[in-house]
């Protein structure tokens, strides 16, 4: 933590300087020869305990409650399993002209993964947004999202890229991801007390195992000479293309929210649950699906959007915490 000139507190972000430490790590000392099939061991074993610990931490009866709102989920999982896709698809005039057709195969499955869990769930409670709603609403989005974002991947990718995604691939993504979600909720009667007792040291869990996955993606992207397909012109347009449709999805879900008539802790969590797209689920899941592929590069642009998403959303969540405190002066 850092103090500007102004005496205004500027916090670092951890997380966000070990996602880019990770992957400069592994484009500078990659894991290659006999380390290679250790690390995709110790990722696979460590993405199976993640999705375990989601599943041990979800409360069921919270889900079944929240189901009741049910304008909002569905409102939430269009804008990230058919509006974000359909933009997608259309970016698709970008490429090759502009961009190489891998990077528009990033581009394409950024579109396609679920919302984040956490993160969504975190910015919503700063904003004092529907809490409740958004556990729901992002929960589902990653449960369906080992179903939808694999059978969407077979239908656009295939058509759109040339590489085809088998149905075996779907299968192995739902043995990665669901199926630990599963063990992971039958677990709760011994596990829940510990994980809610135990819930800020095991964030860290959370976070080291989406380094070591970036590791390994970036690790086996520099065995396939992942650099020398692309140029600095295309990296830094893709850079841009993240970050408007970043702007764009933002404006979007909170116009669509005054659209619908939600009221404003309702917009707040359409607009963060809506936005938001999982480097947690993205990255396992791209590398069973893209199997022989250049992963490092295919996710690059989902690394960047996720970065781009966890500043530009905390940014938002201080404003409307600030703007909910100025009219709720005897609650703050």
């Amino acid at each position: 933590m850092n103090h500007s000139p102004g005496g205004r507190t500027i916090r670092i972000n951890w997380f966000l300087v070990g996602i880019v430490s990770a992957a400069v790590i592994a484009s500078i000392l990659p894991a290659r020869g006999a380390a290679v099939p250790v690390v995709d061991w110790a990722v696979n074993i460590l993405v199976f305990l993640l999705f375990l610990l989601y599943g041990a931490r979800l409360e069921p009866r919270e889900t079944l409650e929240g189901l009741k709102h049910w304008r909002l989920h569905l409102t939430i999982l269009g804008c990230t399993f058919v509006v974000f896709p359909l933009i997608g698809v259309g970016m698709r005039v970008l490429e090759p002209w502009a961009i190489s057709p891998l990077l528009y195969l990033g581009l394409l499955w950024l579109c396609l993964v679920p919302s984040t869990v956490q993160s969504s769930i975190n910015f919503t409670s700063i904003a004092h947004g529907n809490i409740p709603g958004a556990i729901v609403s992002a929960t589902t989005s990653n449960l369906l999202g080992t179903f939808i974002t694999p059978v969407l991947a077979f239908f656009l990718v295939s058509s759109s890229s040339g590489i085809t995604i088998s149905a075996s691939s779907i299968l192995d993504v739902l043995i990665q991801i669901l199926l630990p979600f599963i063990l992971g909720q039958l677990s709760r009667p011994l596990t829940s007390r510990l994980v809610v007792e135990h819930r800020k040291p095991l964030k860290f869990v959370d976070n080291g195992v989406i380094l070591a996955v970036v590791y390994s993606a970036f690790s086996s992207g520099m065995r396939e000479h992942i650099w020398s397909m692309t140029s600095i012109g295309q990296l830094g347009l893709t850079i841009l293309i993240c970050l408007a449709l970043l702007a764009l999805m933002l404006w979007f879900t909170w116009a669509l929210g005054g659209w619908l008539r939600f009221n404003r802790a309702d917009r707040i969590a359409i607009q963060f649950c809506g936005t938001k797209k999982s480097l947690a689920t993205g990255l396992p899941m791209a590398a069973v699906l893209f199997t022989g592929q250049p992963i490092g590069l295919i996710v690059l642009p989902l690394m960047i959007f996720h970065m781009s998403q966890l500043i530009a959303c905390g940014w938002i969540a201080g404003r409307y915490r600030d703007q909910w405190a100025r009219q709720h002066p005897e609650d703050s």
